[in-house]
C-alpha cells in the first residue's frame, strides 16, 4: 500500500522514497539479534559496517533471480511507440509531451533525473520523436538515445540563456501541431510556460493516452509482475524466520532490503508496524519492538526489471494471536478472497471496493470507512500506484490485463491493525492471483 508515486510537484518526497531511506538507515544499524536495540550509544562507522554485513549474511543462501524472467526488450519498446502513434490518432491528437518518469521509461527505456531544466520528449501521431535537451547535456543524452538498443529520435537543444518552451513552441508551429496532450506527470510550470507561448486551447490532459497504453498489461509484463510478487513473498518469509523479540520495525525493514537486494531486486521499501503502530495504515513514529505476543504488519515491495511488487502480510510472530486479532484477520482474509472471486471483466472498479466493505459488515465490523479506512487497492506496474484504482469513486470498467492490489484491512486505534495485500490480474474470464495467499495469522506464508 505504498503512497502514490509520480507526483508532479518537484519537491514532494513520496512515502516509498522515504521508507527506502529508512530501510537503508536501518540496514546500517540492524543486527542479527537485539544488540542494536539494547545499545544506548551511537554506532561507530566500523560497527555500522559490521552490522550491515551481519544483516546481509542472514540471506547469503538466497540467489539472484533476475534471470528467472526476461526484461522488456528494445523491440517491445518499438512496438509500444507504434501503439502510442495509433492511440494519438484514435484520440484525435497530434502529439504528447512527456517528462522523465514511468511513461517515458515504458516507451523508451530511458530514465533521466528531473531538475529545473526541462528534459522531455515530444511524440507525434506520425511516429516522429523529438527530445528536448539542455545543450550541455546533449552528449550524454545522445549516448542513451542513439545507443544500439536506444529509441533514437531527433534532439532539440536549448542553451542556458534560452528557454526550452521557446525552442519547443517554434518546433510545434513548424510542424503545425494543433492538438497536444500533456502527460499527467509533466510539471505544471513547464506546461504553463509552453501554453503562454502557444494558444492554450492546443493542450489537453494526456491521462486518457497513458491509460490506453499502460492500464492493461501484456503477457510479458504480467510475467515480470508475477515474479516480482513471488520474490517479495519469499523475502517476507525469509525475514520472518530471522526475527526475535526485541527487533524493531527498522530492523525488519533493513532485513527486507537485504533480502530483496540479494535476489536482485532494486528500490526495496518496507513499512513494518508492530502492534498499536499498525492501527494507523501508514503507521506512526513511536518506538515499538517485537515482544512474545506481538502482531507484525509488513507492507513491502521492490522493483524487478522496472516493475513493482507490493505485498502486505500481518501475523503473530512468536505465539498465538489474541482473539480479537485473529477475528479481524479472518474477516480481512474473507474480504480479500471474496473480492478476488468478484473481479472479472466488465465489473466497475468502485463495485469491487464496495464488495470488500460489505464482507466486513457481514463479519460485524463497521461499514463505510469505519473499519477499512482506505480504498481497497491500486493499480500496479512500473509504478507502485497507477491507474486504475479500487475506490468508491472510480468509473473504470475492469478489463483483462489490468493489475491491482487487493488489500482490505481492519484498524483499531491504539490496539492493532490488520492488512493483507496481494496483486491480482483481471483475465478474460475472471481473475488471477500472483504468488501464494497467506494461509494463517500465525505465519506470513
Amino acid at each position: 500500500m505504498a503512497s502514490d508515486e509520480g507526483n508532479s510537484n518537484m519537491h514532494v518526497v513520496d512515502r516509498r522514497t522515504l521508507l527506502s531511506g529508512l530501510a537503508l538507515g536501518g540496514l546500517a544499524g540492524a543486527t542479527a539479534g537485539t544488540a542494536a536495540c539494547r545499545s544506548a550509544e551511537p554506532l561507530t562507522e566500523p560497527a555500522r559496517v559490521d552490522a550491515a554485513a551481519e544483516t546481509r549474511a542472514l540471506f547469503a543462501h538466497l540467489k539472484d533471480e533476475r534471470d528467472s524472467v526476461e526484461p522488456i526488450t528494445a523491440a517491445e519498446r518499438v512496438e509500444r511507440r507504434a501503439r502510442l502513434a495509433r492511440v494519438l490518432i484514435e484520440q484525435n491528437l497530434d502529439a504528447i509531451l512527456i517528462e522523465p518518469g514511468a511513461t517515458l521509461s515504458w516507451l523508451t527505456g530511458i530514465s533521466w533525473g528531473r531538475s529545473e531544466r526541462l528534459f522531455a520528449i515530444l511524440g507525434t501521431a506520425d511516429g516522429d520523436y523529438r527530445w528536448i535537451v539542455p545543450a550541455f547535456e546533449e552528449g550524454k543524452a545522445r549516448r542513451a538515445i542513439d545507443a544500439r538498443d536506444g529509441p533514437g529520435g531527433g534532439i532539440l537543444t536549448w542553451a542556458e540563456h534560452e528557454r526550452p518552451e521557446t525552442i519547443l513552441a517554434a518546433h510545434v508551429r513548424e510542424r503545425r501541431l494543433e492538438r497536444i496532450a500533456i502527460e499527467p506527470q509533466l510539471r505544471w510550470t513547464f506546461a504553463d510556460r509552453l501554453a503562454r507561448k502557444l494558444d492554450e486551447r492546443r493542450f489537453s490532459s494526456g491521462q486518457p493516452v497513458v491509460f490506453a497504453l499502460r492500464a492493461r498489461k501484456d503477457e510479458h509484463e504480467l510475467r515480470i509482475l508475477r515474479r516480482a510478487s513471488e520474490l517479495t513473498q519469499l523475502a517476507i518469509c525469509e525475514v520472518a524466520a530471522t526475527l526475535r523479540p526485541g527487533s524493531s520495525g527498522a530492523d525488519v525493514a533493513a532485513r527486507m532490503a537485504a533480502a530483496h537486494e540479494r535476489m536482485g531486486m532494486r528500490g526495496s521499501w518496507a513499512l513494518c508496524l508492530i502492534d498499536a503502530a499498525a492501527a494507523l495504515p501508514h503507521g506512526d513514529d513511536h518506538g515499538v519492538v517485537l515482544a512474545k505476543n506481538s502482531c507484525l504488519l509488513v507492507d513491502t515491495g521492490a522493483s524487478l526489471h522496472g516493475y513493482q511488487s507490493d505485498t502486505t502480510r500481518t501475523w503473530s510472530c512468536f505465539g498465538p494471536p489474541s482473539a480479537e486479532v485473529e477475528r479481524a484477520w479472518n474477516a480481512v482474509r474473507d474480504a480479500q478472497r471474496k473480492v478476488f472471486e468478484f473481479v472479472r471483466p466488465g465489473v466497475m472498479a468502485r463495485d469491487v471496493d464496495a464488495r470488500a466493505r460489505a464482507v466486513l459488515v457481514e463479519h460485524g465490523y463497521a461499514g463505510g470507512y469505519g473499519a477499512l479506512t482506505h480504498r481497497l487497492g491500486h493499480g500496479i506496474g512500473m509504478e507502485g500506484h497507477e491507474d486504475p484504482y479500487f475506490d468508491g469513486g472510480s468509473d473504470v470498467e475492469l478489463a483483462s490485463g489490468m493489475t491491482l492490489s487487493d488489500e482490505p484491512g481492519i484498524y483499531v486505534v491504539d490496539r492493532f491493525g490488520v492488512r493483507i495485500e496481494d496483486i491480482v490480474a483481471v483475465t478474460e474470464s475472471g481473475c488471477d492471483h500472483f504468488g501464494v495467499w497467506q494461509s494463517s495469522v500465525r505465519s506470513p506464508a
